[in-house]
This record gives structure tokens, C-alpha cells and sequence, in this order.
């Protein structure tokens, strides 16, 4: 066989093998018309701190199953733009979707960020009229950061060491189903042998905050009465420590749990396509499972 030849077959593989990687693909805020968007809706000024919230309401009469939505960023960036497409594509599968702009590690350390997911959630309860919400049947779902974070809301429903007093104190936080998505459930494994600068920014180092770490790991609260959890990780992502070892605690205590790995899907996934269709059907049908 000639160079020429050679050479020709060489590039038809290379072409072949470009062609099988999933195309990536940034997707903008896009509100569909059967959904209307109340944005930026000041809730409570925690120390000074104005804490919004994003709510999307089904235009359809009735009320609705709702869910929290809350977004990453190393508890140190803003990535609530990021998670609107997602909020949109929940919100048209008849979801009430609240996203919240809790405090970052540069506004106040852990557990701030907790209590202002807890007052959120409130919130939205309180005014289950106005946005035609059954708040007896509310999810909750985050990435990353945003996923440590749901993770850590769906597993201490009622807990009172890290409800926070931001107001709405006759509404219950507990919900009835959980989306964690690539994000560490155990802090302590996961801060074993370096501490992590994004940690140490949040919760403080943990040589002198063990307490706090323990207290911050979803893995820890872990009961019965823990509300079914859904995992989605993407292929390409890191390993999340203590996801595997949480999910033998949920089915431990009998409750229901599941992975979904999305073939060749980095980390964030759910920003862009073709992984955000996939997870917003991963994650719908979850919610439909368990919501509806």
C-alpha cells in the first residue's frame, strides 16, 4: 500500500473519529410561551444581603408540582444564567421551578447559603397561591456546587441547626424528591488528604471546622424518611466522593435511588447540548416519578 493511500485512510479515521464526539453546544435563555417567568423577586435581606429569587410558573390552569433549582459555581461564582435553560425546559413539563441567588463564600460562609435554600423554599410555599404551586409536592435539584447543595437540602428537611431564620418559619423545607448532579455527598473523604481551596473559601479550614464539614456532607444525614434520589454524572467527569457510598446508605434505609451517566458528558453538563435535553428528561421523569 502506497504513502498516498496510507495517508488518505489515516485522515477518513481521524474524520470518522471527529464525527462520533458528541457536538457541544452553549444554549441561551429561551422562555417558551406556555411559561411565564417572575425574575428577580426580593425575598428577604438576610445581614444587608438582598436575596432574589427566579420563579417559573406553568401557564396552565391548576396547581402545579414545584421544585427548587439550585445553581453551581464552587459556592464562589454566580451560574444562575447558566441553569435558565434548564429551568425553562422543567418548567414547560408543568414544574413550578424556583432559582435563588444565595449567598457566595465572598458574602458569608457556610451555612448562609443553606439557609437562604431553606428560605427559597419557604418562600415559595408561603406563596403557593400566587404561583399556582401544590407545595405538598416540591423537589429539589442542583450541579455541582449547586448539587452539594441540593443534595445537603433534600437529606435535612426540618433540621433545625441549619434552617436559618429568613422568614416564612410556618412552611415546611422538606421535599419529596432529590436531583443531585456531579457533586461530592462526603466532605470529609473528600477533603482527607488536601483541603481544597473552595472548601477552605466556604466552610474554613477543616483542620479547625471537622464539625462543620460533618455537619455540610449530605452522606451524614442520610435516614428513612430521606426522599428519593436521583444522581446524574457525566462520563467525562471527575469522581464525586461518597456518591456511591450515600447511594448504599439510601438503599439501606429503603429508599428508592439511581445513577445516570451521560455517555461522553463533561463537567457542567446540563449548560449545554446535547447533554441538557438529556438531563432535563432524566430529571423530569424523576420528578414525574415521584412529584406527579
Amino acid at each position: 500500500m502506497g504513502w498516498g493511500m496510507m495517508l488518505l485512510m489515516a485522515m477518513v479515521g481521524v474524520q470518522g473519529q471527529a464525527q462520533e464526539k458528541p457536538k457541544w453546544k452553549k444554549v441561551l435563555p429561551d422562555l417558551p410561551e406556555s411559561v411565564e417567568l417572575f425574575e428577580n423577586v426580593e425575598i428577604a435581606k438576610p445581614e444587608g444581603f438582598p436575596l432574589l429569587v427566579n420563579v417559573y410558573v406553568p401557564k396552565a390552569e391548576g396547581a402545579h408540582p414545584g421544585l427548587l433549582l439550585i445553581h453551581g459555581g464552587g459556592w464562589q461564582k454566580r451560574q444562575i444564567d447558566s441553569d435558565m435553560p434548564l429551568a425553562e425546559r422543567l418548567a414547560a413539563r408543568g414544574y413550578v421551578v424556583v432559582q435563588v441567588r444565595y449567598r457566595l463564600a465572598q458574602d458569608a460562609m457556610y451555612p448562609a447559603a443553606v439557609h437562604d435554600c431553606k428560605t427559597a423554599l419557604r418562600y415559595v410555599r408561603a406563596n403557593a397561591a400566587k404561583y399556582r404551586l401544590d407545595k405538598e409536592r416540591v423537589g429539589v435539584m442542583g450541579g455541582s456546587a449547586g448539587g452539594h447543595l441540593s443534595g445537603l437540602m433534600g437529606m435535612t428537611g426540618g433540621f433545625k441547626e441549619v434552617e436559618g431564620d429568613g422568614g416564612f418559619g410556618e412552611e415546611s423545607t422538606q421535599v419529596k424528591a432529590c436531583i443531585v448532579m456531579a457533586a461530592t455527598m462526603d466532605l470529609m473523604e473528600a477533603n482527607k488528604e488536601k483541603n481544597g481551596e473552595s472548601h477552605v473559601a466556604f466552610f474554613g479550614p477543616i483542620g479547625e471546622k471537622r464539625e462543620v464539614y460533618l455537619q455540610a456532607s449530605p452522606i451524614e444525614h442520610v435516614k428513612a424518611s430521606s426522599p428519593p434520589t436521583l444522581f446524574i454524572e457525566g462520563e467525562k467527569d471527575t469522581l464525586k466522593i461518597g456518591r456511591a457510598e450515600m447511594q448504599e446508605k439510601l438503599k439501606a434505609a429503603g429508599v428508592a435511588t439511581e445513577l445516570v451517566t451521560l455517555k461522553g458528558a463533561p463537567h457542567p453538563f446540563w449548560m449545554s447540548q446535547p447533554w441538557l435535553d438529556e438531563t432535563a428528561k432524566a430529571a423530569g421523569d424523576w420528578f414525574d416519578r415521584y412529584l406527579k
